[in-house]
């Protein structure tokens, strides 16, 4: 049985119909017209808009996506019934003899995924990309690539059993899905199975600097390179040395120098030692490591900058979806600041915006379904005004900034209420931003 049949589910159900699978596949939509999924599935018995546990009659198998809880009335089902349960991640790393590098983290996945990638590709090795940030990679197995790096998240760590990834990248942690979670804690402990299966052969990278990252250290069996602003007192380690990357790994000790690498912010030069060690643990050259970096451009709505108009800089960080993100966000972008946020409650806490806003944001603009809260949680931080739409928002900013001003859309929040996701979500800033 495949559970939800999005993008990863699509992907796992007909990867098990090549391999010979009879399937079942849900999904609590009761229609799937709109996206074209239907004409997407491979043969087999799909139930729409419910779920009965009735179906699970003869399913030896349940293959649950990121976005349906464990607590599901289905794989709850399946749970009592003992019948094994896993994700397309657990389904893909068993049918993938590559080596696995996995970069879990609340911020940053992506873009240190990416350019891990793009290191490897560099050193000229046949290099596989996706994982949370798109590909699933079951489709990877076709590919017999010669590394393949996944972004995961904590959704897809939750029904891991034999992952086990050479490489294990964790970037940061603050407050996230909280929506899903009981409390911070259990998101850590999801996000902290990145590196259950690891041995003494394995890497796990991880940030000195995040105080609930770096305990881990002392509870992981893999080899441990730290990466940090500071130089550290114990290596294997990475941290800033003027204009460059200082590392030493255990066998080698050099820089990397920077170049014109174009990721704004302190956040972005921690990413960018996220990459750089674990292609150092890959054994990658450090000239060729120095090379990509130098190439390597942001992701779109990722700090990314739409336009000047009227001496006011417009930047679409659509894909801040929570606290810590924006905090980053603001501390990469100069004041003053009109920030645009707001949007699906993810039920974290919205107060340590307080005392960023206080300092560089002269007017908050909130809209969507978590703006009354938000307004009640950031009170007298900054001036704020709530607003309807993202089109109202933008037109507010323009009336209420002046040149030298910048307008940030970094919202905390999901995209949910009034857009597909966060792409959209930025797609359609920029617009609006542009026809002003």
């Amino acid at each position: 049985m495949v559970i939800g049949l999005g993008v990863s589910g699509r992907a796992a159900a007909h990867f098990l119909a090549a391999r010979g699978a009879r399937l079942v596949m849900t999904d609590q939509r009761a229609t799937l017209a709109a996206d074209g999924t239907s004409e997407q599935l491979p043969d087999g018995t799909v139930h729409l808009g419910r779920e009965d546990p009735a179906w699970l009659d003869g399913v030896e198998l349940v293959v649950v996506s990121p976005g349906v809880p464990l607590s599901s009335p289905l794989a709850a089902a399946a749970r009592a019934a003992s019948i094994p349960i896993i994700g397309e991640l657990e389904l893909g790393c068993r049918f993938v003899s590559a080596p696995i590098v996995a970069v879990t983290g609340t911020n940053g996945k992506s873009t240190v995924t990416l350019l891990i990638a793009a290191i490897c590709r560099a050193a000229g090795r046949k290099t596989f990309a996706g994982g949370n940030l798109g590909t699933p990679l079951v489709e990877a197995a076709a590919l017999a690539p010669e590394v393949a790096v996944v972004e995961v998240s904590s959704y897809q760590l939750e029904t891991i059993a034999q992952f086990k990834p050479t490489v294990a990248v964790h970037l940061n942690l603050t407050d996230d899905h909280l929506d899903r979670y009981r409390d911070r804690h259990e998101y850590a402990r999801a996000k902290a199975r990145i590196f259950e299966n690891q041995d003494a052969s394995d890497w796990a990278i991880l940030n000195r600097d995040d105080p609930a990252v770096w305990p881990l250290a002392a509870a992981v069996r893999a080899r441990v390179l730290s990466f940090g602003l500071a130089r550290p007192a114990r290596t294997p380690a990475l941290w800033r040395e003027a204009d460059a990357i200082a590392f030493d790994d255990g066998t080698r000790r050099g820089t990397i120098g920077l170049g014109t690498m174009r990721l704004p912010g302190a956040h972005n030069l921690l990413n960018v030692m996220a990459a750089a060690g674990a292609a150092l643990a890959l054994g990658i050259a450090p000239a060729l490591i120095e090379g990509a970096l130098d190439g390597f451009r942001s992701l779109p709505h990722r700090l990314e900058p739409v336009c000047e108009k009227a001496g006011v800089a417009y930047i679409d960080d659509s894909k801040g979806t929570n606290v810590g993100a924006v905090i980053e966000a603001l501390a990469a972008v100069g004041a003053p600041i009109v920030l645009i946020a707001g949007g699906v409650d993810k039920l974290g806490a919205y107060e340590p915006l307080r005392e960023p806003l206080t300092a560089k944001v002269k007017l908050l603009i909130l809209l969507g379904a978590a703006r009354d809260r938000m307004s009640a949680a950031l009170a007298g931080a900054t001036a704020i005004i709530c607003v309807a739409t993202l089109a109202e928002a933008v037109a507010l900013a323009a009336r209420r900034t002046q040149p030298g001003d910048t307008v940030l859309l970094s919202p905390a929040c999901a995209s949910f209420d009034q857009f597909k996701d966060y792409a959209e979500r930025g797609r359609i800033f920029q617009e609006l931003v542009r026809a002003l």
